[in-house]
């Protein structure tokens, strides 16, 4: 046989290996369980766009919503299989009744507490602020302080506050503006004085001039803890190997952040139009991380309590519902190692 020969039967052989696994891999994904995924607009839940890309094993559609209240409606609902929320919204919605399992951490951070223009106050001088609100109640023009009532923020800021002598119900008059997009025309208007809204939203009031860092609402039982990646039992039931695949996605993403900005940044632009540097801004207030952090998430639940946000003490059922196995599974760590 001639060397040509030779060359075009190993040609033809590599041709025909090359279309078996194609069609293995065509066939592979279409075998692929799929998985409906939602996440909120935020700087540090838009990388959420990016897990389908990253996702193996299992085909995820990715849906973006303007709230994490949004998100968590649509998963009681059953219109989508995973969610993207936060510690808050975990422990509401136990508080209501709902089956929610949370599955995996996600991006902490990205809560700020800012005051109008006109507001003369000095970034974390807790005293001046108490001292603005006495002044105001005395007029009766009591501060309008704002947030997106059921978000981390909300909490983040009512946490702060309590901390501090605040009651957000009687001291102050509370703004509920549900959709973050809307803060820095509200803030524009007149509308508010103190708002705790989310990245990246609070670097573009920073920048505008629209307001000013007031402070950065940690100090309270939640930290600066902020989305966790959520589930239902029948998900879990039906689809096990989907959803650890799901949250080795996730795992994926976090690893990703950690060392690439840029591709975390070019996420935000997409899906919120806003410059480029004022995205890089929003990640300096924003902290990847996968781990579930059981103790803190009872201590959120206990603050929510006492702050009225829930009716009843869910502790029990915030410890039953965090399910540590794919997390476990996907990072080959102990839950010990993983926030248990």
């Amino acid at each position: 046989m001639s060397f040509r020969s030779l060359t075009l039967n190993a040609a033809a052989a590599i041709l025909a290996l090359s279309a078996v696994a194609g069609a293995a891999a065509t066939t592979q994904a279409a075998d692929a369980e799929k998985l409906k995924l939602g996440f909120a607009k935020c700087a540090h839940c838009l990388p959420m766009a990016l897990t389908p890309g990253l996702a193996k094993g299992v085909e995820i559609e990715a849906i973006n919503f303007n709230s994490g209240n949004d998100v968590l409606t649509a998963l009681v609902s059953k219109s989508i299989d995973v969610a993207q929320v936060t510690y808050l919204h975990y422990i509401t919605a136990l508080d209501k009744g709902f089956d929610v399992v949370a599955v995996s951490g996600q991006v902490n951070g990205g809560s700020e507490v800012m005051t109008a223009k006109g507001i003369d106050l000095k970034a974390d001088d807790w005293d001046g602020l108490k001292a603005l609100i006495a002044a105001r109640k005395e007029k009766s023009e009591p501060l309008r302080v704002a947030a997106s009532r059921g978000n981390a923020q909300d909490i983040h800021m009512r946490g702060a506050f309590q901390k501090h002598g605040i009651n957000v119900n009687k001291d102050v008059q509370f703004v509920n503006i549900p959709n973050p997009s809307d803060h820095a025309a509200a803030l524009q208007r007149g509308e508010i004085d103190l708002i705790c809204t989310v990245e990246p939203f609070a670097s573009q009031i920073r920048n505008s001039g629209a307001g000013t860092r007031f402070a950065l609402p940690y100090d309270q039982a939640a930290g600066n803890l902020t989305n966790l990646i959520v589930t239902r039992s029948d998900v879990i039931k039906d689809h096990p190997k989907a959803v650890e695949a799901t949250v080795g996605s996730v795992v994926a993403l976090v690893e990703k952040l950690k060392t690439d900005r840029t591709v975390w940044v070019d996420t935000i632009n997409k899906y919120t139009g806003m410059d480029r540097a004022v995205a890089a801004q929003s990640l300096e207030n924003a902290a990847p991380d996968y781990a579930i952090h059981k103790d803190s998430t009872l201590a959120i639940a206990a603050m929510m309590r006492d702050l009225k946000y829930i009716t009843r003490d869910v502790a029990a059922d915030a410890e039953k519902n965090i399910d540590y196995r794919f997390l476990e599974a996907v990072t080959s760590k102990p839950k010990s190692e993983l926030g248990f």
